[in-house]
């Protein structure tokens, strides 16, 4: 293609290169470089990245290699397309190569010239040149530009200036992307790692492979692209680069080449001790300050401390079902993987988040344990957690159904729970009873001492001698009539936490003012119903002690 723009025969002037992913582009122009001298052709080599807009021009450096001289082109004002014509005409056939040059153009906005600056004469010589190249038929411009916004910055001057250079350039360009995404794996090890054994990763990739379609993980329709994904990304499993690229890399502000490979060297540098067969989502250290900030700056600051909160603190529900899980998976920590994989799966630009417990098993799968365990794990931290959404498998930054009702708990007053305590015993008296019953009498005076059969519950876990000696100031006669029903001291708390529960679920269903989804009432009306039935057999669990003189 580029052979027959350059012998004048047909193709496109103008090309723009882009990777998805890095890799590729400045090895492509080093390609055309050594390829285009043995056509023969004239060749211009602009380094946006080695040049400085005070010292240099592109207009000037482009006259400059052609002639060795800088007479048409000189000054701060970019040239009109004829001059540019008649330097390219004379040059032809002629080979442009500009890297970097949004780079450039973006240094060159801190450049005055006149009433502008240096940038906005950069882009009105791209223009001219895209044009004069155009016109002039065995001439070819290369330029690169990154394929996200923010690949190289992630300031707005860069931002609008890559936007105007593409749409400059993109009205007569063709647009090539010299590493596709079946290659991306491919690149990124390139990049991280010097040499990797091909025999044995062979060996790990058909084992995982193997037990994952054996576990029911992988169909067999699945299971040749997996295995062949895998071995070009080992050590990191295919959901790694898939979440990093379709979903992370769709945020304007995430750099899909340094932002991923510098994002990925820290993982690999956190875990250069750990000894893992390959990397998962799951083994991204959330508590490791450097990576948490790559990836909470695409999604904002409030995730910091809901990262504490649910994964990466002593007391998170993640690290409590770390601790919870039968003690064969402890060494695993398998709340803390399960729970970093959803977080790196409930995110992208795009608006997708969210995964399913089948894709959950294969991103945390390892050959040392069954994957049955994650569904028990899931089960734990839906519990515990406090932002893992009530509507799916994600994370979000609104509090969901536990935060609300820990919160409203932290509302419930002891006089309530007390006040709530005294009722439920009310209802759960027979009214046809044989018995006189006195619930949390104050004083021996409050007990008649007549011959009626009475019940006496009390607050106290045993009856105080008065109750059953005295009544007032006179001996108790009728002694062996009172039966006393007393509570069990190490049961306390749990009961007034389960009315804790029952009072907070209460004010939530009753409270008009919160946005509840359709789930989440729900559930609320559920759990208060749970509750409801078995509040007479934990009231019984409380009140237990009988004493009869």
């Amino acid at each position: 293609m580029a052979k027959s723009r350059l012998e004048g025969k047909s193709g496109d002037s103008v090309i723009q290169l882009q990777t998805p992913f890095g890799g590729g582009k400045t090895h492509t122009l080093i390609a055309l470089y050594h390829i285009a001298r043995e056509w023969p052709a004239k060749i211009v080599v602009f380094d946006g990245t080695a040049l400085n807009p005070k010292e240099t021009k592109p207009w000037e450096e482009l006259e400059r290699q052609l002639t060795g001289t800088c007479e048409i082109t000189k000054g701060d004002i970019a040239p009109g397309k004829e001059k540019l014509i008649k330097i390219i005409s004379e040059s032809s056939p002629l080979l442009i190569l500009m890297d970097e040059v949004l780079e450039y153009t973006t240094k060159a906005a801190g450049v005055k010239v006149g009433d502008s600056n240096l940038a906005s004469q950069t882009l009105a010589f791209m223009q001219e040149l895209s044009g004069a190249v155009s016109t002039v038929g065995n001439s070819l411009l290369v330029i690169t530009l990154p394929s996200s916004v923010s690949e190289h910055y992630d300031d707005e001057t860069s931002e609008k200036l890559f936007h105007r250079l593409a749409k400059i350039t993109g009205r007569i360009e063709k647009i090539y992307t010299p590493v596709g995404e079946d290659e991306i794996e491919h690149v990124i090890r390139r990049r991280l790692f010097q040499n990797v054994n091909e025999r044995e990763v062979k060996k790990i990739v058909d084992e995982v492979v193997g037990l994952a379609e054996r576990g029911g993980l992988l169909s067999g329709d699945e299971v040749g692209e997996y295995r062949e994904i895998f071995l070009r990304s080992f050590p990191f499993k295919p959901e790694v680069i898939y979440v990093l690229y379709k979903r992370w890399g769709s945020f304007p502000t995430f750099q899909r080449t340094r932002g991923v490979l510098r994002l990925l060297s820290l993982v690999i540098h956190d875990l250069m001790d750990k000894q893992l067969p390959f990397i998962r989502l799951g083994d991204f250290n959330l508590q490791n300050e450097e990576i948490k900030r790559e990836l909470i700056k695409h999604i904002g600051q409030e995730w910091d401390s809901i990262i504490a909160q649910d994964i990466t603190s002593k007391d998170s529900g993640a690290k409590k079902v770390d601790e919870s899980i039968e003690s064969t998976y402890k060494p695993y920590k398998l709340g803390s993987v399960v729970s970093a994989t959803i977080f790196m799966l409930s995110f992208s630009g795009r608006g997708e988040r969210g995964t399913s417990v089948r894709e959950i098993k294969l991103s945390t799968f390892h050959p040392d344990f069954q994957t049955p365990v994650i569904d028990t794990v899931i089960n734990q931290l839906r519990d515990r957690l406090f932002y893992l959404s009530d509507e799916g498998l994600f994370f979000t930054n609104q509090p969901n159904l536990n935060k609300i009702i820990l919160t409203r708990e932290e509302n419930v007053t002891l006089e309530k729970i007390v006040y709530e305590e005294r009722e439920l015993i009310e209802k759960s008296i027979s009214r046809e009873r044989r018995f006189l019953v006195y619930i949390w009498p104050q004083n021996h005076k409050d007990i008649p001492d007549t011959s009626d059969l009475k019940l006496i519950i009390l607050k106290d876990t045993y009856p105080e001698k008065e109750f059953i000696e005295r009544h007032g100031e006179n001996p108790r006669v009728y002694r062996n009539i009172l039966i006393f029903l007393c509570p069990e001291e190490d049961q306390r708390e749990y009961f007034y936490k389960f009315i804790r529960r029952m009072l907070a679920l209460r004010s939530i269903d009753e409270d008009q003012r919160l946005q509840l989804t359709e789930n989440q009432d729900k559930e609320v009306k559920n759990k208060i119903k749970s509750q409801e039935i078995r509040f007479y057999e934990e009231l019984r669990k409380y009140y237990r002690w009988v004493f009869i003189p």
